[in-house]
This record gives structure tokens, sequence and C-alpha cells, in this order.
């Protein structure tokens, strides 16, 4: 038996006569970019965050650049962003011309280090990039009181965050604007690429609403330099067919979650802390071991493939050498990076297959 590290055939061959019945919708009435079915899952997804106002857009990506671009950071300015996070994080500030500055996670939950944010904020901090990472929420309540204190704006960043909650409060209505992912591995992911803005700022809303639709607040007359990043009509219906079962999919993470952490009793293998104000929804079931090439091989000899999520921190990249960052700077994301794989981790998983990933993962040994 093998078992994915993910599996997407499994919920399409489930809910496949919903998928096809909601894209035939929009092929009949050729509403594919934007218009009422994209329309439709903005207003979904918006009560379903708790929050007045959803921009849905082409990726994830285009989310975090298009909130950073509204809110005006350009040159010169600086955002907080964690080391350990997908490069995506940074790019808003990089593709605006302002610096990400990287900052350390916690040594247990590897969510962004609170403490490391407010020791890397300067006069030029405009923004904090508050990832809640591998479907956790990072410690929001204290990250958006230190932004008050110094009068700078919290961007969440939700790709992998779907349905989680701090304090029973979904992600993405905590800062200015929440920033989400639809690809199609996340926990609701399009059958392409896909993204969305969540805010309750209705100034934030409507200028991005302009920004994504070539600048113009009027069709044809553009106020400002713009972009082409609507999200498609099919990836809308589809959308708001999975939100349906989104829930339920994110229970049935935890479900496997909690016979990971409680079957798994190998001790090289370190789980992820989860907070107590938390609720997770195990996008990705990150662990560490001290030898992780040694470890990958072993479950993939053993039929079980798996994932790294990330093996190298943003602040290495060398997309960022200009930043002058160096190994060292950095220690625990830089450590984490060298320990760090993800299991397999789908809703569709069958019983057996979560055995046998236990079995496997107990009778490790170096």
């Amino acid at each position: 038996m093998n078992i994915d590290f993910m599996n997407l055939s499994r919920q399409y061959s489930e809910h496949k006569g919903e998928f096809l019945e909601a894209i035939e919708k929009v092929c009949q009435e050729t509403a594919f970019s934007g218009g009422k079915f994209s329309e439709q899952f903005e207003k979904e997804w918006a009560e379903y965050i708790g929050v007045k106002y959803c921009i849905g857009v082409g990726s994830g990506t285009d989310a975090i650049f298009l909130v950073t671009k509204a809110l005006g950071i350009s040159e010169g300015d600086e955002v907080v962003v964690p080391a350990d996070t997908f490069i995506a994080s940074a790019w808003g500030a990089a593709y605006c011309k302002a610096t990400p500055v990287f900052v350390d996670c916690d040594k247990d939950t590897w969510e962004i280090d609170v403490d490391a944010i407010e020791n890397a904020i300067t006069t030029n901090t405009k923004a904090i990039m508050a990832v809640h990472l591998y479907g956790q929420p990072c410690n929001i309540t204290k990250i958006v009181e230190l932004a008050q204190k110094h009068g700078i704006y919290v961007i969440e960043d939700c790709a992998q965050a779907h349905g989680a909650r701090w304090n029973g409060r979904k992600v993405g209505a905590f800062g200015l604007a929440g920033c989400f992912s639809f690809y199609p591995g996340k926990n609701i992911g399009a059958f392409g690429e896909g993204g969305a803005i969540t805010t309750n700022d209705k100034n934030l809303y409507e200028k991005v609403l302009a920004l994504r639709n070539h600048g113009a607040y009027e069709r044809y007359y553009h106020d400002m330099v713009g972009y082409n990043m609507r999200l498609d009509g099919i990836q809308g219906a589809v959308l708001s067919v999975k939100l349906a079962y989104l829930d339920e999919w994110n229970y049935k993470r935890n479900a496997i979650a909690v016979r990971y952490k409680d079957e798994i009793k190998n001790p090289r293998i370190k789980m992820q802390k989860i907070d107590d104000k938390a609720y997770s929804v195990y996008h990705i079931f990150e662990v560490e071991v001290d030898d992780k090439k040694q470890f990958i091989n072993y479950m993939e000899q053993n039929g079980i493939n798996c994932g790294q999520h990330y093996p190298v921190p943003c602040h290495l990249q060398k997309a960022f050498v200009s930043l002058g960052y160096k190994e060292g700077d950095i220690p625990i994301a830089e450590e984490h990076a060298k320990k760090c794989v993800s299991l397999p981790m789908f809703p569709e998983m069958r019983d057996e297959e979560i055995t046998k990933v236990v079995e496997v993962c107990n009778a490790w040994s170096r």
C-alpha cells in the first residue's frame, strides 16, 4: 500500500457531480472572468470568515501584493515577515520595492515570535505580515496589540488556515486585511489558481477592487495603474461547492492529527505544539526529525510520501541575497528548516493509511 502525501482525486470523485454541475452553469452563462459566480463566492466567504467585505483575486500571492500596494507601502518602507513561511508571504513587500524584515519563530509552535517582531520594528516599519503557518493561528491578539502600540498595519497571511480560529474567531478577521490562497492543495482549493482578501475596511475594499481591475473604480476610467487579478467564474463556482464541506474536511484533518499525536510514540519525532487558544486546521502536519534525509528516504521505502515545508528559510533564499542575511542570523527558523518533514495529511485519508503512517513512524530508528 502506497500512501500519497496528498490526494486530490478522491475529493473530486466524491463530489464530481456537484463540481461539473457548477462548472456547467458558469459555461451556460459565459460568466468566466469575475461575474456572478465569483461575486457569490465573495459574499459566502465574507460571511464565513465574519467580515463585511471579500475580494476574489487570481491567487494568494495576488492578495498579499494588492493589500500591500493598496496600503501605500513602497520603497524605503519595511514589512516584518517570519523567516519560516512560504516565500509568497514576502512578495508583497518585494513587489512594492519595500524591504521584508525577517524574524524568527517560536521554538515549539513554529509560528512567528511576537518578541522578535517587536525587536524588529523601526521608524520605517509599516506592517506586520502575521502568517498562520501549517493551519495553526499565530498569536494574533498580541500581534494586533503590538501593531496598535506602534501605529502600523497587520496583514494576515491565511493561505494555510482556512477556517482556523483564535479564541473562537476565524483568522482573516483580526488584521486590517486577511489574505487567502485557494491553490488546489489548500484546505479549500480551486481547480487552478485563486485567492481572496477579507476586510472590514471600506476604503481598503474599494481600492483593492479598483487595483485588481486595471485601476478602475468605473469601467474604462482608470484612476491609477492597476492590474488584471480577478477571480475566475469557474473557480468561484467550484469554491462555493467546496465551502459547504470545509468545516467537515477540517474536522477530519483534526481527527487524523489526533491519531498522529496520540499514537506516534517515537521520541525522535517532535510534534508541533498547538496553542491553547488556537483551533488548527492542519493544512500541513509538520514534525521535526534529526536526520531529515534519512527519514524521508525511509518513509519512501515503506511506500509513504512526505513533504518538506520549507527546506530553506526566506532570509537565506537567493532571491533575497541583497538583504545581506547570513546563516545564524535567525537560528530557530534555520534549525527548523533542517529538520522539518510533513506527514501525509488530507481529509480523505483512510484508517488503514493513517495506521500505516503511525506504525512506520514508530518503527523508525537511526
